[in-house]
């Protein structure tokens, strides 16, 4: 096997040294393209070559190596052909272990895990620092609490809570302000309106209408929250 790589090699050094001066082609092939395909051509020979090797001396043990390449190349293929629904089990598995982590899926939806106390807390981002939510389609806005706002520089002046907010607890007064970024695993919306609640009016930020308003749909299936962004 090594004989026939090493001529292959020679044969092809050869006709690039009698083709004709000015000549960019050999039977076809432009030098280069002969040069490359005789290296490419001798590895494969002592590739080869050392494999035979191998298997002459160890044929149980080579083949068995063989076999286990094999099915590590099976294994890769159909774990890319089926790519699609290992991660929608694995982003399942995650939900499970950790309620409340957006898991992306399919077509950019995002699933997250209900509580074990029966509420959808949402791990999300404003202006890429983390914040977690209560999903509250009663909420007519984005509420964050006094605290949580004042940990991204949001510290309205009393005389700034001048709106109305409905929650799931019932009207408060907030003060209106603007994100810039408010994301919710791969969802990001842009300028979105929100309000700061007066100190010790909530207990946790509220993933309201101002956000929900922008998704495609929202739905709650079983004991699971699934956004779906605009297309």
């Amino acid at each position: 096997m090594i004989y026939l790589g090493l001529g292959a090699l020679a044969l092809v050094i050869a006709a690039l040294m009698l083709a004709p001066e000015g000549d960019g082609s050999g039977g076809g092939m432009s030098p280069d393209m002969l040069a490359n395909l005789a290296y490419t051509g001798a590895i494969l020979a002592l590739v080869a070559a050392g494999f035979w090797r191998q298997i002459r001396a160890a044929p149980v043990r080579s083949l068995q190596a063989l076999a286990a390449w094999v099915l590590i190349g099976a294994a890769l293929v159909l774990g890319y052909s089926y790519r699609d629904r290992i991660e929608g089990v694995s982003a399942r598995v995650m939900g499970d272990l950790r309620p409340g982590s957006a898991v992306s899926g399919p077509g950019g939806t995002v699933t997250v895990t209900r509580r074990s106390d029966g509420t959808f807390r949402v791990e999300g981002r404003i202006d890429g620092r983390a914040q977690d939510f209560l999903f509250d389609t009663g909420a007519s806005s984005v509420v964050l609490t006094a605290e949580g706002a004042a940990a991204l520089g949001f510290r309205p002046k009393p005389e700034e809570f001048t709106a109305r907010v409905w929650t799931a607890n019932g009207p408060t007064s907030a003060a209106p302000i603007q994100l810039e970024t408010l994301s919710v695993g791969t969802i990001t919306e842009r300028n979105v309106n929100a309000m700061v609640a007066r100190p010790g009016a909530l207990a946790g930020n509220l993933l309201g209408q101002t956000f929900l308003d922008r998704l495609g749909s929202y739905e709650v299936r079983g004991d699971r929250l699934i956004l779906t962004p605009k297309r």
